[in-house]
């Protein structure tokens, strides 16, 4: 299936989200999370898209989101691609290497999936979980936790960078929940729709831009 060219307006675009549990918006709706309100927010500026294509599962680490991907054996092509993994690498205490090496491999199926095109594709960074109920009560340091999510973020940053791809940074934004109850869901450690949100909000910007909107 041959990618429409990202700024031919007059096609049906489509959109692939990869990740974990803040791409699904684990504990609230599937039309609150991200990928949803990002595709709600373009179809606002006058895009034809189609709801966002889905591989994401709580709990997910890179190689695990590999695998369900190479599972899924998905041939087709995408418009728009979204890439929002790590955090699971980090609360299970693997090793940057690895981690540097997965998400590597993840970036480069996302391009695939982009049909090369290194324009289509947004990375995210990790939030910081310590910053939630769940993590100001967690028998793990905090300050540690954070920490050890900035170095985590520092090498997908790194990646997203020597790939040319777009990266946005939510990680800043997501630890205002240690503040506001408003941004955090239902379950105590995931985000609420308002802070999903924020993140279609941050990728607004140089998704437009990228289909010559702004």
């Amino acid at each position: 299936m041959k990618v429409p060219e990202i700024i031919n307006k007059s096609e049906k675009l489509s959109y692939l989200a990869l990740g974990d549990s803040y791409t699904i918006g684990e504990s609230v709706p599937l039309a609150s999370s991200f990928p949803y309100q990002l595709s709600a927010c373009l179809s606002a500026k006058g895009l034809d898209i189609s709801a966002p294509v889905i591989i994401a599962k709580t709990g997910w680490t890179t190689g695990e989101l590999q695998s369900a991907i190479e599972a899924a054996n998905l041939n087709d092509k995408f418009n728009l691609v979204t890439l929002l993994i790590g955090v699971n690498n980090q609360y299970r205490g693997e090793s940057l290497t690895v981690y540097k090496a997965e998400f590597e491999a993840l970036l480069q199926t996302a391009i695939d999936f982009a049909n090369g095109k290194r324009s289509a594709v947004f990375v995210l960074s990790i939030p910081d979980w310590s910053n939630t109920p769940f993590g100001k009560n967690s028998d793990r340091d905090h300050q540690t936790t954070s920490t050890e999510i900035d170095k985590f973020n520092a090498v997908n940053r790194e990646v997203t960078a020597e790939a040319g791809v777009h990266y946005t940074d939510i990680t800043h934004a997501s630890k205002r929940a240690f503040s506001d109850p408003k941004l955090v869901a239902i379950d105590g450690l995931h985000y609420s729709e308002s802070m999903h949100a924020q993140w279609a909000a941050s990728l607004m910007p140089s998704i437009l831009k990228v289909f010559k909107l702004i």
